[in-house]
């Protein structure tokens, strides 16, 4: 595990990514998008799962610009409050602009084979889909992203690389009604996979989260893996 340094893309500065490497390179890299609750132990634990999984993780401070270094859990009432003042003060076309400069860096990480696509949950499960409408990535997977209705209200023919979504058919954040007009969006598309998680809610994948559900994360973290490993190598 170490820390890069990657230049903002607008000349305002730079910012920190935690990086996981894998045993085995050349291999292509993941950028995994941070949650409300910044680059945190949890965040990291992920990425260390996904270089386990043989890929270089890099993880992004996108909240840098409002505070740096954010490590935040979802126990106490303190933590959500701070999470969700960053949330609404954050600027996600600068961070969409952040993760372009992620992952133009990641592909030019020693070891990279030149491929890279994006990896976010809840927060970063947006951004993720942000990127599969805006970015070069050749992949992309959102985990319980919100607001997706908002993004494929008109469809999803903006989305031309291999996308997959994970949904949690019990997120409070994300209502059945917004479900079915992401689904229905997605659904003619024949580049995206989208599967929803019965009984669950969101962040059923956060590492020792308060809704963490082994089965859901074991089964939608094995469809990433080999999604993964069919587009980046």
């Amino acid at each position: 595990m170490a820390e890069i340094t990657i230049k903002a893309r607008d000349g305002s500065g730079g910012f920190f990514a935690y990086v996981a490497e894998p045993k085995t390179k050349p291999a292509g890299a993941v950028v995994v998008i941070q949650e409300i609750f910044g680059v945190s132990d949890s965040l990291k634990a992920i990425a260390d799962g996904v270089a386990d999984q043989g890929f270089i993780a890099v993880a992004p401070d996108l909240f840098w610009r409002l505070e740096p270094r954010v490590n935040l859990t979802d126990r106490t009432q303190g933590e959500w409050d701070k999470a969700f003042a960053l949330l609404n003060a954050f600027d996600q076309e600068k961070g969409v602009d952040d993760l372009r400069a992620t992952l133009a860096a990641a592909r030019k990480l020693p070891g990279c084979n030149g491929r890279a696509g994006t990896m976010g949950f809840c927060l970063g499960g947006r951004m993720a889909a942000m990127m599969a409408l805006k970015s070069d990535a050749d992949c992309n997977v959102s985990y319980y992203g919100v607001g997706l209705e908002g993004l494929f209200a008109e469809g999803s023919s903006g989305v031309a690389k291999p996308f997959l979504v994970h949904i949690a058919e019990n997120d409070k954040f994300v209502p059945k009604a917004a479900q079915g007009t992401v689904l229905a969006a997605l659904a003619p598309n024949p580049v995206v996979e989208a599967h929803v998680y019965p009984g669950v809610e969101h962040a059923f994948a956060r590492v020792d989260g308060q809704h963490w559900d082994g089965r859901a994360a074991a089964i939608a973290n094995g469809r990433t893996a080999s999604f993964l490993a069919r587009w980046l190598g």
